[in-house]
């Protein structure tokens, strides 16, 4: 599991642990292993050209003392120096004596244009809005560059406790962070600045408390994925009712029950205008076309998949909602609820909005809910007494109760953003939730399948690949499940 801790924590942490250690220790530590990933990713360090980009604090002697060892094993280390009257001064003194020399910003343009590696010491995890103007050409230059951009414990200028870009800030090839992530490494629009992160432990551990964002990896979530036991059958492993598709959007049934069968319930029940086509595609869906109170006993209920808004639509989503089993409601679903409605169930509910969804549930524009994330979705989780899965380029996980740490998916890709997939997504998460999964776990367990059968039915496991369909991504969720297994 990977976890993220907010600034306030880590600097915490940091302090109980530098009252425990030599002056000077903690941050000997962070640079030792800075220059050990700077060394792997030069690969030959002797006569490579380094660039450091130092502000003032202990992010710029991060940097520096990096740069120190960096230029006591032959690399040509020019540091920039921000904030000349500012800079830390051991980690400049040592950089000084170790050969390495430091220039100001305005005769650092040519020496980024030639770097090997440029180090990003700028702005720490506690720096608030974009760059400052004198850095933005650097940063910009860094960019433009050949050279391999490293950002000292996350990319200066991104927020590290929300992940929201409020200017311009230092795009990253890789993010050498210390001790814990934070969460704006995991998050976007910031984690599109991260590159690859890596984590450098520095002894942090013991001192941090429960962490506010966590991403499942393969183990956890093999070890949340239903098996059935040697007397199961179709129906204590678990059924999942499925009301979706209408006239207009058929296809928007097939995809949320191609889903769904492959989410690991017994069954499948489907309640809705699509069933024709369900059957031809899927003969082993239990078919009923009356309401879905009258379609027979299911542990869970999926509504809203191109439902559409009109009376009948209307009177399904009331429907299952009255039902005493989890509910997840997805696309026109959603604009079908109140906020009381939702509150007033007994069973749990899952809401999975897009941003532009989860804008109108909150009042409030699209572009306030993208550049605030992880914000949003904990307000709609704590609105709606719900747990809140808010789809994107980083997919969150989100508990009515704020104690509990927000999950973020690692799995995704662009891919996904493709007609239909949300309707897979839906399915396979309500059949992980009849299957007997909790709420956040069926959502987090949902999402990291759907993402990882996008990468692999794209032909790329990095999520480049080729384009992907939304039953292409259906297909390809049992090879997903076996990975994640080992099977």
């Amino acid at each position: 599991m990977r976890h993220a801790h907010t600034v306030e924590t880590v600097r915490a942490a940091e302090r109980a642990l530098m009252a425990r250690l030599p002056e000077g220790a903690l941050m000997q530590r962070a640079a030792a292993g800075l220059a050990a990933a700077c060394a792997g990713l030069l690969g030959r360090v002797y006569g490579a050209r380094v660039v450091l980009l130092v502000g003032s604090g202990d992010n710029g002697g991060d940097a520096l003392y990096a740069g120190a060892r960096l230029a006591r094993r032959g690399a040509a280390v020019t540091a920039v120096l921000l904030a000349p009257d500012r800079t830390h001064g051991g980690g400049l003194a040592d950089l000084r004596a170790a050969g390495g020399r430091t220039v100001t910003a305005d005769a650092a343009l040519p020496l980024i244009g030639r770097a090997d590696l440029v180090l990003d010491g700028i702005v720490g995890i506690g720096g608030k809005g974009g760059l400052r103007p004198a850095a933005v050409p650097l940063a910009r230059a860094a960019r433009d560059s050949r050279a391999t951009v490293v950002a000292v414990d996350l990319p200066s200028g991104v927020d590290a406790d929300t992940g929201e870009v409020t200017g311009p800030v230092v795009h990253a090839d890789v993010t050498v962070t210390f001790g814990t992530y934070k969460p704006g490494l995991l998050i976007d629009p910031a984690a599109g600045h991260v590159g690859a992160p890596r984590l450098i432990d520095i002894g942090l551990g013991p001192g941090l408390p429960a962490p506010a964002l966590e991403a499942l990896q393969f183990a956890e979530v093999a070890a949340l994925l239903p098996v059935p036991a040697t007397e199961s059958d179709k129906y204590r492993r678990g059924v999942v009712g499925v009301v979706a598709g209408s006239d207009r959007y058929p296809g928007a049934a097939v995809l949320a029950v191609a889903g769904a069968l492959r989410g690991g319930a017994g069954a499948v029940r489907y309640a809705g205008h699509g069933g024709e086509a369900v059957l031809a595609r899927f003969p082993e869906t239990l078919v009923t076309t009356g309401p879905p109170s009258e379609a027979g006993r299911v542990q869970a209920w999926v509504v809203g998949p191109g439902l559409g808004d009109g009376t009948e639509a209307r009177r399904s989503v009331d429907d299952v909602l009255a039902s005493g089993v989890p509910v997840l409601v997805d696309a026109d679903g959603l604009r079908l609820i109140t906020r009381e409605q939702v509150r007033a169930r007994t069973a749990a509910t899952v809401l999975t909005p897009h941003a532009g969804e989860a804008a109108a549930l909150l009042g409030r524009s699209r572009e306030e809910v993208e550049a605030a994330r992880l914000a949003s979705v904990r307000e709609l989780a704590e609105q709606y007494g719900a747990t809140v899965l808010l789809k994107g380029s980083t997919t969150l996980v989100a508990d009515p109760d704020r104690a509990v740490p927000v999950r973020v998916n690692p799995t995704g890709t662009s891919w996904l953003a493709t007609a239909g997939s949300g309707d897979v997504l839906s399915g396979l998460t309500g059949s992980l939730l009849a299957a007997g999964l909790a709420p956040r776990d069926a959502a987090s367990v949902g999402a990291h399948l759907h993402g990882l059968a996008a990468r692999l039915a794209s032909g790329s496991a990095a999520g480049v690949g080729a384009p992907v369909s939304a039953q292409d991504i259906a297909a390809t969720l049992p090879a997903a499940w076996r990975q994640v297994t080992g099977g």
